[in-house]
């Protein structure tokens, strides 16, 4: 009887245990982190696109989309820090989050928008020809035969080599680290053309009216914006809200009259 009592006993210690058990809530979890919330904004530039991007005198970075990305990143609230970087290698810098924006005249092409995501355009641009001031060249016909140069990785690449049968009648089509070496070979004879950025061209020829000259034909209309990752949303979001303020109220303007002489913003 005794022996009886003490198994029954011993199961409704086990009932009493797997009841306090099954009764006990299971821990929740714990929820997500929130978002860091943005601080800085790394901005991926070449330093040698005047007047875009580009260091005077004393070796501080200047130029007109310096001053866009300053303003802009002090409405969102944030740190702007400038960093210079191989331009043929942007995006891998932008998608290795070494930096976290592309803003030095970067051309807006379905290409690129596979990969990056771009602000509205602020800037309409357009691949010009300069040539000697003293050359025969007059036209794209009469490039042909002849030894032409472009920025490698930039846009001006693209725009030549859509027009195939141009492209085609060049002697030899050279790309070079920057604009600037490239019309330093244009001015020592090496090159007999340059294709590149209206906004760099026209500032060096105006620099050098006697050595430079632009020929009426081009190599297209583009449009400029800032470029992020695609996966920043919030980021695109809010320079398109700075940048959107600065055209309304004029401030973009301003900035554009100080290194153009007039109103380029679109």
């Amino acid at each position: 009887m005794k022996k009886i009592a003490a198994v029954a006993l011993l199961a409704l210690g086990a009932a009493l245990v797997g009841c306090s058990k099954n009764e006990t809530p299971a821990p929740s979890a714990a929820p997500a982190p929130a978002p860091a919330a943005i601080t800085k904004i790394v901005v991926g530039l070449d330093d040698n696109f005047p007047p875009m991007g580009f260091r005077d005198e004393k070796n501080e970075l200047v130029g007109f989309d310096i001053d866009m990305a300053r303003e802009a990143s002090k409405r969102m609230g944030i740190e702007a820090e400038f960093k210079p970087i191989d331009w043929s290698a942007k995006e891998a810098e932008l998608s290795g989050k070494r930096v976290d924006a592309l803003w030095n005249g970067l051309t807006i092409t379905e290409e690129r928008k596979a990969k990056i995501g771009f602000t509205a355009p602020y800037m309409e641009n357009h691949q010009i020809i300069v040539v000697a001031a003293k050359s025969a060249i007059n036209n794209k016909a009469d490039m042909s035969g002849k030894v032409v140069g472009a920025q490698e990785g930039s846009s001006a690449v693209d725009a030549v080599k859509k027009e195939d049968a141009v492209f085609k009648s060049f002697k030899e089509f050279k790309t070079f680290g920057d604009n600037v070496t490239a019309l330093m070979d244009l001015s020592a004879g090496r090159l007999e053309a340059v294709v590149v950025d209206e906004v760099v061209g026209r500032y060096y020829v105006a620099k050098k009216p006697d050595e430079y000259r632009v020929l009426e034909e081009n190599f297209g209309t583009e449009e400029y914006g800032v470029g992020v990752r695609k996966d920043d949303t919030e980021l695109l979001e809010k320079l398109n809200k700075a940048m959107g303020e600065m055209k309304a109220d004029g401030t973009a303007a301003k900035i554009a009259t100080q290194w153009f002489g007039k109103d380029i913003i679109k």
